[in-house]
């Protein structure tokens, strides 16, 4: 029987193209540990290190007649490993900018969304309020703050003083105020409805 390890790298690379098992166990006997070190020493994790060669060894089987070795063997294996691992790091900084923009859209997403039912709730919870008001100091209000009349188009339609209008506006802040709390008071004070 023919020993493999007393060929050469060029005479293992023929029989490889000719699709000999013990060729290209032979040569992986020989590489491993040398693209092995390599890999470990430019990836982070060795596992990982290891997952690349077998991974290169494997398309090399694949790939072996279409092997065009034009330097030699160990100069292919090299540039191989080296170019998957530039992949691997090029893809796994792409994969983390998308996973930093997806984890900061997803938190953007949900703070406006629940910053959104909390407006709902609260505009819900004041609109509420409003309607609990007595008339005419509902309908004042409404007028003032809804539909942005002033005092004095406000007395206009309704027949009043402009007084009796500004005197019914101010205790419809202050009783909603009292009901609905600060913040509450100060969106209907603004017209924020």
């Amino acid at each position: 029987m023919t020993s493999y390890s007393n060929f050469s790298d060029e005479q293992l690379a023929i029989l490889l193209k000719e699709g000999d098992h013990l060729a290209f166990t032979e040569i992986y006997k020989r590489f491993f540990s040398i693209l092995y070190i390599h890999a470990c020493r430019r990836m982070e994790d060795d596992e990982e290190a290891n997952d690349l060669i077998q991974e290169m060894f494997t398309a090399f089987w694949d790939k072996r007649r279409l092997l065009d070795l034009r330097g030699s063997l160990s100069s292919y294996l090299y540039a191989s490993i080296r170019n998957r691992m530039l992949n691997k790091i090029a893809n796994k900084k792409v994969s983390e900018k998308y996973i930093d923009s997806l984890a900061g859209s997803s938190e953007l997403d949900y703070t406006y969304a629940d910053h959104k039912v909390r407006e709902q709730d609260l505009k819900q919870l004041i609109e509420k309020e409003i309607d609990a008001l007595p008339e005419p100091m509902r309908t004042i209000f409404i007028l003032s703050r809804k539909e942005h009349l002033s005092h004095k188009e406000i007395s206009a339609e309704l027949n009043m003083t402009e007084l009796a209008v500004q005197s019914q506006v101010k205790r419809a802040l202050k009783v909603l105020r009292r009901k609905l709390g600060f913040y509450s008071y100060l969106l209907c004070f603004f017209k924020l409805l």
